[in-house]
């Protein structure tokens, strides 16, 4: 487990579906206590309350700064379930970059995944229109707009059904349930700073995949 009381801590959670990235809520909804704690360790950054996957929890505040730094372009990639079956134009005009209202998004890297990504049931099953079918993709950005993940794929035709955060620079869900926190080793921290920095092209992340029988969204 570590030492948690290691001024250097960093925990890697698998922030649950309808739980808030935040430690308190006046409206007594789901929030981080419900899983954590540790005392002293802060989100950096966050996930939406219907968003599900990586988020790091850090005692150093200077850490968290970097982490949440719109400058610092280490990579994020997300495992997204969206409506229909996205076009290889649709996919190059993602990797592209998007007009969104609050700036143009920067290059990323966009690519359809063939079977089901290996994730535990989401407890609120999606939504499902016997009409459309839907399809995964693996997207790996270097920002992080607010909701920009749902904006980008609702701006080329293909709003988002579910969302899961897969890793954040070179720490990933691997080996995690939802709702379950682990402590980065000493490699793993270093590992993760050494990757703070400058802006730069995404790079690939390959989450485990589950094959199955193929479906006409595949």
């Amino acid at each position: 487990m570590g030492d948690l009381g290691d001024p250097d801590l960093v925990l890697r959670f698998w922030k649950p579906y309808d739980c808030l990235s935040a430690f308190t809520d006046r409206e007594g909804r789901t929030t981080l206590t419900d899983y954590v704690s540790v005392p002293n360790v802060y989100a950096a950054g966050r996930l939406d309350r219907d968003s599900e996957g990586l988020l790091l929890l850090a005692r150093s505040k200077t850490l968290r700064g970097r982490l949440t730094d719109a400058a610092i372009g280490h990579p994020r990639t997300y495992l997204v379930q969206i409506e229909g079956v996205p076009s290889q134009q649709a996919l190059d005009r993602l990797a592209a970059g998007l007009d969104l209202k609050d700036g143009r998004t920067r290059p990323a890297i966009a690519e359809r995944v063939e079977g089901t990504p290996d994730l535990p049931a989401r407890p609120v099953p999606i939504r499902v229109r016997k009409t459309v079918p839907d399809s995964w993709v693996r997207l790996t950005l270097t920002e992080g707009k607010n909701r920009q993940v749902r904006r980008m794929t609702a701006a080329v035709g293909h709003p988002t059904l579910r969302l899961v955060r897969w890793s954040i620079g070179s720490v990933t869900l691997d080996g995690l349930v939802p709702g379950e926190w682990q402590a980065l080793n000493a490699n793993e921290r270093r590992d993760l700073r050494a990757g703070l920095r400058a802006p730069r092209a995404a790079s690939r992340s390959d989450p485990p995949r589950r094959a199955r029988a193929p479906r006409s969204q595949c």
